[in-house]
């Protein structure tokens, strides 16, 4: 394991990660000590099979929820055992399915969970930011392949920054039902696979050729599995803790070749060091791992028992400290903004400023609206990127920057924060909103309020530089029981700001009915 840098000497609170998968379900309880190491509490993991489809995961079957409902409720009870605060990510099945909201709110309901979604993009660099605490790879240029039941992640980083990060729609569970191989396994099937693989996956591992690697490292239940059986196979002792070692890619081929060679589930159950639950899909998993090796043509695999809900305590404590800590954005989701905002040719004076204003505006009402950190760095964001829209059309280019911030890869951010910064940009003019909006009624209604407040204050702060002059230098808060004054300070004796006193006034009805507050403006 390797020191973190970012983790400050005084004692980390308990973080409990979940990651939400389409085959299994995992929980670890974990702190970060003064020198930056992880140190696990619990570990938990139960077979939840929630994703079951050989194609695009559409639905969650009722059967499927319930088991992963019933699971997250003894998680939640564990996490509560220990004093620990959970963070849950879903991953492949949850993100896929139609019906992802009908799960999601049922886990709150049930267990007070709150399930993020991740993208293939962000499930990648949380396994990246996992893995580097577990191996001595910081330093180089090394290629992770996280084979899951939905889907497989392969990233390549570089000295602690991700290079390339991609997520495919091949996973153990999707192949094994897409080609039937949870029990009888024949030639055809087997090459039928293959050649699914190969059209699919070929020009991603075409990109990482390109980009190069020096050491490969493998992550995840399929891979873990074959390493034990790889081991068994070769005659090998399996150690203790499987972190750490590497094996030879002939021996993982030889164990892939007596996995696939066993005719049916009841013959697969007999090879030495096969886990008995993952026996029935581990053929498409083996398959997917088969392919990268022989493309990549790497010596050996180096295996790694970290990976996303180790991830996620790391970037669970690192953003803490950074938020808590210097009240800025963590380097990688600034970075993410920063690209997002150049690609659209954002004016960065004016965005930056209203950013300002903003965040101003945040602090000095934060005992009316309640918010923490973690929505701080929402409005920071969306203050940024509220004008991106632009880029498509001047006319409705609130509605624009929702789609665009929406549907942009956000490395750093979750499927439902960009869902919630999109939100609050769509809404810094025009309409207020409302519930029969389709991007405003995706949102649960605790993130819909949260919009409300958040939108409420950056449609104030744009108003504020209507004219993007930065004529206002700064402004003065003073509260009164329920009213709120706010001073416009012009940038010098002789600048007028009547334009910007106007803006701010035609803005401050949503926040004022967000908050139940009476707003005015002066010079």
């Amino acid at each position: 394991m390797m020191k973190s840098e970012n983790i400050n000497n005084k004692k980390a609170p308990t973080i409990a990660a979940i990651d939400v998968g389409t085959n299994s379900f995992h929980l670890i309880v974990a702190n970060v000590d003064s020198r930056g190491m992880l140190q696990i509490i619990l570990r938990e993991k139960e077979v939840v099979r929630l994703g079951t489809s050989g194609g695009d995961m559409k639905y969650l079957t009722p059967d499927a929820i319930e088991r992963g409902v019933q699971t997250l409720k003894r998680f939640a009870d564990l996490a509560l055992s220990k004093n620990a605060e959970v963070r849950a990510i879903g991953t492949s099945a949850v993100r896929e399915a139609l019906n992802r909201e009908d799960f999601i709110n049922l886990v709150r309901k049930e267990t007070g969970i709150e399930i993020e979604v991740a993208s293939g993009t962000e499930e990648g660099r949380l396994i990246y930011l996992g893995a580097i605490h577990s191996l001595p790879i910081i330093n180089k240029k090394v290629l992770i392949i996280d084979i899951g039941g939905g889907s497989t992640e392969t990233i390549v980083g570089d000295h602690g920054n991700i290079v390339y990060v991609h997520s495919e729609k091949i996973g153990a569970i999707r192949l094994t039902k897409r080609f039937g191989l949870e029990d009888e396994v024949t030639p055809e099937k087997l090459e039928e696979c293959r050649r699914y693989i190969n059209g699919t996956w070929a020009p991603i591992l075409d990109k990482i050729e390109q980009t190069g690697f020096e050491t490969l490292v493998g992550t995840a239940g399929t891979i873990l599995n074959i390493g034990v059986i790889a081991l068994q196979t070769n005659g090998l002792p399996v150690p203790e803790i499987l972190n750490g070692t590497a094996i030879e890619t002939r021996k993982i081929l030889k164990a892939i070749r007596k996995i696939i060679s066993a005719r049916n589930l009841r013959e697969r159950r007999q090879i030495p060091g096969i886990d008995p639950q993952r026996a029935d899909i581990i053929v498409g998993g083996a398959l997917i791992l088969e392919y990268a090796l022989e493309r990549t043509k790497a010596e050996k695999i180096l295996i790694s028992t970290y990976g996303l809900r180790e991830g996620i305590v790391f970037d669970t404590l690192e953003k803490r400290n950074e938020i808590e800590k210097l009240h800025h954005l963590g380097h990688l989701r600034d970075s993410t903004i920063r690209s997002i905002a150049q690609q659209y040719g954002v004016n960065f004076k004016h965005s930056y400023h209203v950013k300002d204003i903003a965040l101003k505006l945040f602090d000095e009402l934060k005992e009316f609206h309640n918010l923490d950190t973690q929505e701080r760095e929402w409005l920071s964001t969306a203050a940024i990127l509220h004008d991106v829209g632009y880029h498509i059309s001047v006319e409705q280019h609130h509605k624009h920057s929702y789609y665009l911030i929406s549907h942009c890869i956000m490395p750093g951010f979750t499927n439902d924060e960009q869902e919630i910064i999109a939100n609050i940009a769509r809404y810094h003019r025009k309409s207020h909103p409302k519930k029969k909006h389709e991007n405003f009624a995706k949102i649960t209604p605790d993130k819909q309020e949260i919009v409300r407040k958040l939108a409420g204050i950056l449609r104030i702060a744009e108003g504020i530089d209507r004219r993007q002059l930065q004529q206002v230098k700064d402004i003065n808060v003073i509260k009164s029981n329920r009213t709120v004054s706010i001073q416009l300070v012009p940038r010098n004796e002789n600048t007028s700001v009547e334009v910007e006193l106007w803006g701010a006034e035609r803005r401050k009805l949503l926040l004022e009915e967000a908050l139940g507050l009476q707003i005015n403006f002066f010079v």
